[in-house]
């Protein structure tokens, strides 16, 4: 077997509603509802949100705020950091070199509504 890539992962929010404003306000994600599910669609990937557990399968102890994600984004990184903090973001850390899936990158960290961690890596051309 060889895997290809993560086609979506599960988001378990305690705020529906401020969730999707998060994704889709701050971080500019699409989302959707249908099936009876929200997902946030971003490039070719989505994120299923559920405003608590009940999918079956679903994780053995799924949490909202359990989540430590990393975001590959593109663009200047500090054009990003001035737009997140423009928008009333508070960063958990500033620029920080990290070592990403695909080798060095830049790192800026930030918290959703339900605390979880999001990392927004910025691999260098």
């Amino acid at each position: 077997m060889k895997l290809l890539s993560f086609d979506h992962l599960v988001l378990i929010t305690s705020n529906l509603e401020k969730c999707l404003a998060f994704y889709e306000r701050i971080l500019g994600m699409e989302p959707v509802y249908h099936h009876g599910r929200y997902c946030l669609y971003f490039g070719m990937q989505t994120i299923n949100v559920y405003p608590q557990s009940g999918s079956v399968p679903a994780a053995k102890h799924p949490e909202a705020g359990s989540l430590d994600i990393c975001l590959r984004a593109e663009g200047n990184i500090e054009t990003v950091r001035q737009e997140l903090l423009s928008r009333g973001v508070t960063l958990e850390h500033d620029t920080v070199l990290r070592q990403g899936a695909l080798g060095p990158m830049q790192s800026l960290y930030l918290r959703d509504p339900d605390g979880n961690l999001i990392e927004l890596g910025f691999y260098q051309n």
